[in-house]
């Protein structure tokens, strides 16, 4: 109960600073691209040659073959999309309390914001590629539907999964640089560990429940689900209950480590 009291102080320091949050996002938006001519359109044009190179590669180069009768583009950018949101959201969020050592030390700063201002500029970006994403199977002949609706909720889960991960790794960076190294190794590994650009099949079923135990796997045939599939997130059963309990573990988790870590970043910045 204690940590779900933390959590919660959490999610209620977010809310009623939302003004300050949003206004912290958009300069933090504008610094990453500063001096740089085409600014933050940066932000969208980096992801967006890496698709393109990845369809040139796989559809015109290597002539991929269809997964499950749908164009190899299409499936990839599926997972493609929320592992971008995943990986640059939980990167930018573990430095987040380190590079931003001068509002640590202000007494008055909830510095529990600061993970979460690096999430939400991962997002918006992330939005952009949710429309690319609707554009991609409109142009193939793939129109929206019912199905479609569910992102919303995956996208949900991935800002639930980001943001208890991230009040680990951002509390222990102020202690152990190391932790920004070790998450960007976890990250590429974790890359090929989740069915991305390969499918899942093909693992022997035996050893298929080992990468269900990535969230991330979760997420990304949530993805698949709603706009290749069409499966609703109630026909998954247990994998929701796998998922959500390890999450809601996570946050609690991070919770309860920033709480004890927090009075000690100031010293050591």
């Amino acid at each position: 109960m204690h940590y779900l009291r933390v959590f919660i102080d959490f999610v209620l320091s977010i809310w009623h600073n939302k003004g300050l949050l949003w206004n912290l996002t958009k300069k933090d938006l504008k610094q990453r691209y500063v001096g740089s001519y085409l600014g933050i359109l940066w932000a969208f044009i980096q992801p967006a040659i890496t698709i393109a190179i990845f369809w040139f590669v796989f559809q015109v180069g290597f002539k991929s073959m269809p997964v499950d009768n749908f164009p190899f583009i299409l499936w990839l950018i599926c997972g493609m999309f929320p592992w971008f949101f995943f990986s640059d959201a939980l990167q930018a969020a573990t430095n987040s309390i380190y590079s931003n050592s001068f509002l640590v030390k202000k007494v008055v700063f909830r510095v529990s914001l600061l993970p979460m201002i690096q999430i939400i500029s991962a997002l918006l970006v992330n939005m952009f590629f949710v429309v690319v994403l609707f554009l991609m199977f409109s142009v193939y002949g793939y129109w929206p539907s019912l199905y479609n609706l569910q992102i919303i909720y995956y996208v949900f889960c991935s800002i639930c999964l980001v943001f208890g991960l991230s009040l680990i790794t951002s509390s222990l960076m102020v202690f152990m640089k190391d932790i920004g190294q070790l998450v960007a190794m976890v990250i590429q590994f974790g890359f090929w560990g989740t069915p991305i650009f390969w499918s899942l099949k093909l693992i022997p079923e035996t050893y298929q429940w080992v990468f269900k135990l990535n969230p991330m796997y979760y997420v990304v045939e949530g993805y698949r689900n709603s706009f290749i599939y069409h499966k609703w997130v109630w026909e998954l059963g247990y994998t929701n209950i796998s998922f959500w309990l390890f999450t809601i573990a996570v946050m609690l988790f991070g919770a309860f480590i920033f709480k004890k870590l927090r009075p000690h970043f100031a010293d050591v910045l």
